[in-house]
């Protein structure tokens, strides 16, 4: 990619970035965006972008989050205003609750999921087989299945299945945990 030198133009490309991508994006994926090859000078211009976004809109914002990506996002006060027009999510959150499975347990077997997600994981299977979001092996008469690599790249996976597993795992621990009426916690932390 060939180096960026004008700063609007540089600047232009971080907030397309950051517009179109729907996610939180890491500061390599900035640098790459801006063409400024520069992490000193990207980051200057996202400090820009985060002042220039306070003072011009009201419910939008560029913010750092904790693990230091960056999000263009809605003011959560706002979230409950724009909840009627907000756009129908890519997946329903039956069909999202069997991705993560297939993607914490890949690989594994159609009749696993059914005995897990029931009879209605067969539609789930065939929409996310059409978005190429997860694909299967035949090992005899049994279909095995596992996500693809456009499935990591839609949600921001970086690493193999194990670091995947490893993250996801975490990530529910640590919201069952934060489940956990005040007394069962100092139960746990003492334990």
């Amino acid at each position: 990619m060939a180096k960026i030198n004008n700063l609007d133009e540089a600047t232009a490309r971080i907030e397309a970035a950051l517009y179109s991508s729907g996610r939180p994006l890491r500061i390599e994926d900035i640098i790459r965006a801006s063409g400024t090859e520069s992490r000193t000078k990207t980051l200057d211009l996202l400090k820009n972008i985060m002042k220039k976004t306070k003072s011009a809109f009201k419910a939008l914002e560029v913010v750092i989050l904790p693990d230091g990506s960056y999000v263009m996002q809605l003011k959560p006060e706002y979230s409950s205003t724009v909840k009627k027009y907000a756009s129908k999510p890519v997946l329903p959150n039956a069909t999202l609750k069997t991705l993560s499975y297939i993607a914490y347990m890949q690989p594994i077997s159609s009749k696993q999921l059914v005995e897990t997600r029931g009879s209605g994981v067969y539609a789930h299977l065939k929409e996310l087989r059409q978005l190429d979001f997860i694909n299967h092996q035949n090992v005899g008469r049994m279909k095995i299945y596992i996500t693809t690599d456009k499935f990591q790249k839609y949600f921001g996976i970086q690493g193999d299945v194990e670091d995947l597993k490893q993250r996801l795992f975490s990530k529910v621990r640590k919201t069952a945990s934060m489940r956990q009426s005040p007394t069962s916690q100092i139960v746990t932390e003492l334990n």
